[in-house]
């Protein structure tokens, strides 16, 4: 009765805390064998809406609301959900899926195919919308249970969009859908106080198994107020960072998720004078120290991963050599041990040399000094950066930190280096940090041959028969941006996402999570239990 009597207390000083929160809980024993309350910083800003960022956003969850075509296993294999089974055609450009006859929306309405192509028409067209589908023409259907989806392009990767693209139905679908959403998902949501938090109930007519969590309470906090709710007993889960993980709590314990949530560093690859347009935006581009490639391959083989893991993350990390490590088409052949002595010889060859013993290499009269930019508001990535220039001065390299705000980053992100955050459960992330065009390729390299790795990739009719030419991408023996190669980023760490669990709360094991710190937890939260 202990844990109980102390969930009892924490849903009484939630209520005061969020407005009455215990009014929709139900009774002490319904609460402790069916509830959670989970103390997450992101509230969906477009509402609980695939069409602006719920699910399918830059952070990609599964939507729990809404069903979707596929899902991922926690091998990131794609499996069916709405759909009993798919097909592409041989040019890679249509894709058919044939779903369930058997699901209804929580408004008693049926879910057919021609609710799947409206909702896929309407996530690509959207100006709200932060899932990219510029890949896609339109979704047809073609009968209540068929529907196809036609590219522009083969994209065979679209299958991972798929699994977080949430099913709306187009009878009911406003302006105001993302503020009462109806779906046919897991969950339902019971209520919302803006600000404060949002309650999800199990969906009584789901069609797969009922999820043991019958009820999900989301509260909105901040990291410090988070701390304070589950040192108070008030929240059954709480996200953390690093800086707080050596901190005891009595009656919690602290969750290690691995992650493929990456810290890294762009680095331009043109010279300075060089300009990128996007859009009707023209950007500075281009830099005359990261231009040299020995500038480049030197400071990968300088970089103390594990280091910048102890000192930055608590060791709450692992280190990392792409956006994609751990995901079936990330390269073993980006991997890079440190080796000081190894990045000074790279760059005496290079014709880097200190000559005037201020501890600073330089060539033809430039010094070997960059600025590094990153969010001025994340402790991590400023932490991350000024470890990073610690570690490039014994190589003579001089690392500038400047924190700002995005706005300001943003503006240099073609033309200096850059801490990024980035990590998705998707290999489309591969495809925009390398492709030519991608918008992902700060550094600006192009390659032909990198290009074609890519677009064959996306065109092999099986997924898993194309994880080699994504690796090739990456490096295929002679050309590549790994270390030995182009060497266009400089990867620190995939950043475990840490949470304090109140004991007694068995939390399903966890896919590798996106970057984001958010949601994704909740992705199994149906198969989560009560001990």
């Amino acid at each position: 009765m202990k844990r109980m009597r102390k969930l009892i207390a924490g849903l009484l000083s939630a209520s005061m805390l969020f407005g009455g929160m215990a009014s929709g809980v139900g009774s002490a024993e319904e609460t402790e064998e069916n509830t959670v309350i989970v103390a997450l910083g992101e509230e969906p800003s477009g509402g609980f809406n695939p069409a602006a960022n719920w699910g399918s956003g830059e952070h990609c969850h599964e939507p729990l609301i809404q069903s979707t075509l596929v899902a991922t296993d926690l091998e990131m294999h794609i499996v069916n959900d709405l759909a009993t089974e798919y097909s592409c055609s041989e040019d890679g450009l249509t894709w058919t899926f044939k779903i369930r006859d058997d699901v209804k929306f929580t408004d008693g309405e049926r879910l057919t195919s021609s609710d799947v192509a409206f909702s896929y028409n309407t996530v690509k067209n959207a100006p709200t919308s932060e899932m990219d589908l510029s890949m896609m023409d339109e979704a047809v259907a073609l009968d209540d249970t068929t529907v196809e989806i036609h590219l522009n392009k083969p994209f065979n990767a679209f299958l991972y969009s798929a699994a977080v693209i949430g099913i709306m139905p187009e009878h009911c679908y406003d302006e105001n859908y993302g503020d009462n959403p109806v779906g046919s998902g897991r969950y339902m949501m019971a209520r919302w106080d803006k600000g404060q938090q949002v309650i999800l109930e199990a969906n009584p007519d789901y069609y797969g198994e009922a999820p043991e969590i019958e009820r999900v309470i989301v509260v909105f906090m901040d990291e410090d107020a988070a701390l304070a709710a589950a040192k108070a007993g008030e929240v059954d889960m709480t996200y953390t960072s690093a800086t707080y993980s050596d901190q005891a709590i009595d009656g919690y314990s602290l969750l290690s998720v691995k992650t493929v949530d990456s810290r890294g560093v762009s680095m331009p690859t043109g010279k300075a004078g060089e300009t990128k347009a996007e859009g009707d935006v023209v950007y500075e581009a281009g830099n005359d120290v990261t231009a040299d490639l020995a500038i480049r391959q030197a400071m990968n083989y300088a970089t103390d991963r594990d280091g910048i893991i102890h000192n930055v993350l608590n060791g709450y990390g692992t280190v990392a050599y792409t956006a994609s490590d751990g995901m079936p088409w990330a390269s073993p052949d980006m991997k890079v041990d440190t080796d000081v002595e190894k990045a000074k010889q790279i760059l005496a060859d290079g014709g880097w040399a200190d000559q005037d013993g201020d501890g600073i290499v330089e060539k033809d009269g430039l010094k070997a000094e960059i600025e590094l930019y990153y969010m001025s508001n994340d402790s991590v990535r400023q932490a991350m950066a000024y470890e990073f220039s610690n570690q490039m001065k014994e190589i003579g390299i001089n690392i500038v930190c400047v924190g700002e705000s995005w706005d300001v980053v943003s503006t240099h992100q073609y033309s200096d280096m850059v801490l990024f955050g980035w990590g998705s459960n998707s290999p489309s992330e591969t495809y925009n940090l390398l492709y030519s065009t991608g918008w992902g390729n700060f550094g600006c390299y192009y390659s032909d041959t990198i290009d074609a790795y890519l677009d064959e990739a996306l065109a092999a009719p099986d997924l898993e028969d194309s994880y080699e030419l994504w690796q090739k991408a990456q490096w295929d023996g002679t050309e590549g941006v790994a270390p030995q190669g182009a060497a266009t980023w400089v990867w620190f760490a995939n950043v475990d996402h840490l949470y304090f669990v109140r004991d007694g709360l068995k939390v399903a094991e966890q896919k590798l999570h996106p970057h984001g710190h958010g949601w994704s937890v909740l992705n199994n939260v149906d198969q989560w239990s009560w001990e």
